[in-house]
């Protein structure tokens, strides 16, 4: 095939493009796009002489060429990345070159499957919360969204600083929204302020960026001037970080400490968090799939135990469930990378410098590789089915070099803190459509209630 430098797109409004469309929800734009305009295309926002190009790949393939095959020409060079790395630090998320390889030999061994699961008691304990606080709920209605994210934060504050997990967690809560809307507001806009100009949004950002460095660096600190060992500290996630060493003996200092912890904290809860609300509010709207799922739990956990890790494959319905919600609707719906030099993705010239995505929440609802797409069909994911798809159809993790390193641990978390809510609750979805948005991850933007009745008043 001949590669074109023609590339189809949305044409816009005069001047300005797709950027009220953009503004208004990206991710119906996305989908617009590549409906209309197929799955190698450009959207252009903004005004000439700050005007954005992006080519959006949506084809399994071509996201595989992306992330995967030639993934050292797509890099994580873009203003968005830029944005995180200034509010969170240059973790394993953001960081580049000989910083990623270093990070990540040294962090890996922490996040194998055998490591991974010994944090199920963990997860099971703040469940087991949860339940107790979920039993006195007024009305029996919860926000599943804030709900979640409270979970997710405190499963992976307790896994990561042990006896510390109280200091951290409230800082962590009230923080982690306000930097969150910072980056995204700087990310996607095309004129950048330099972030100490007093203005009162900077303000409030910085503030909560230097209270949650100093929650950070003191139990950082308070580790290091007692002496970090395996008998004090345990298991806990940061203990091990302190203790790693890489082939040449070399370890994190405080910096490289708190920038792991900010970024595992970032992706290890929120991105959970909206896992988990979503295969609620589905189960809430579906209860022949609630059904299944509750059965395979109660034949599973009959007895009231704390499940394990050991029960993790046992529960295969409820992990279909689990990806499903993450196939409607993937924590990361679009993934940022900058070509370094033009490349030829689906036919279509992609030229040096240009911002290129990849987006689960778009490719997800191939209709060449989805059959009726919006429609939420646990069934999908069985081993056969699964098999039967292009690996890259389904990438909530993303995929290549540069895939989740925590996602043993977000799928365990989630099967087995939903094993444990479906064991007492029946759910019912109170909002039956949720507003969505894109931030650092897919966001919630309106009530996410479900309503919820104890399995022994059943």
């Amino acid at each position: 095939m001949t590669a074109t430098t023609r590339v189809p797109g949305p044409a816009g409004l005069p001047l300005i493009g797709s950027l009220l469309d953009l503004r208004r929800s990206s991710l119906a734009t996305y989908l617009a796009a590549q409906r209309d305009h197929g799955d190698v295309l450009r959207i252009t926002a903004g005004p000439p002489g700050l005007r954005a190009e992006i080519y959006l790949v949506a084809s399994p393939e071509g996201v595989q060429q992306v992330l995967a095959t030639e993934s050292a020409n797509f890099r994580k060079d873009n203003v968005f990345y830029s944005e995180i790395r200034e509010s969170f630090g240059n973790g394993l998320l953001t960081a580049q070159d000989e910083d990623y390889l270093r990070q990540r030999r040294l962090v890996q061994p922490l996040f194998t499957r055998r490591r991974v699961d010994q944090y199920a008691d963990a997860i099971g304990v703040e469940a087991e919360s949860l339940v107790e606080r979920w039993a006195a709920a007024p009305d029996g209605t919860v926000d599943a969204a804030e709900e979640m994210s409270r979970f997710a934060l405190r499963t992976v504050a307790r896994i990561l600083f042990g006896q510390d997990v109280e200091q951290a967690v409230e800082t962590v809560h009230d923080a982690f929204p306000v930097l969150g809307a910072f980056v995204r507001s700087r990310g996607f806009s095309p004129v950048r302020l330099p972030r100490e100009w007093p203005l009162p949004g900077h303000r409030k950002a910085l503030e909560a960026e230097r209270t949650l460095y100093a929650v950070c660096d003191g139990i950082i600190e308070r580790r290091a001037a007692e002496g970090v060992t395996e008998e004090r500290d345990g298991e806990d996630l940061l203990g091990l970080l302190a203790r790693a060493r890489d082939e040449d003996g070399n370890q994190l200092d405080a910096t490289e400490l708190r920038e792991q912890v900010l970024i595992f904290l970032l992706a290890g809860h929120e991105t959970t968090a909206t896992s988990l609300t979503f295969a609620l509010h589905l189960l809430g709207k579906h209860p022949e799939q609630q059904r299944r799922a509750h059965q395979e739990v109660v034949e599973l956990l009959a007895d009231g135990r704390r499940p394990t890790a050991a029960d993790y494959p046992k529960l295969p319905y409820l992990t279909q469930v689990l990806k499903e919600a993450m196939r409607l609707f993937p924590a990361a719906p679009s993934i940022g990378r900058r070509a370094v030099k033009s490349t030829v993705v689906g036919g279509v010239e992609i030229p040096g410098g240009a911002d290129v995505l990849v987006a689960p929440y778009v490719t997800h609802r191939h209709p060449d590789h989805w059959e009726d797409p919006e429609r939420f069909d646990p069934d999908r994911f069985t081993p056969e089915r699964e098999a039967a798809r292009h690996r890259y159809a389904w990438f909530p993790f993303g995929g290549g070099p540069r895939a989740c390193i925590g996602q043993h641990f977000s799928m365990l978390e989630s099967v087995l803190a939903l094993a444990v809510l479906l064991r007492e609750f029946e759910i019912t979805a109170v909002d039956l459509d949720v507003p969505l948005g894109q931030g650092i991850t897919l966001e919630v933007r309106g009530p996410a209630r479900v309503k919820l009745t104890h399995r022994q008043e059943l």
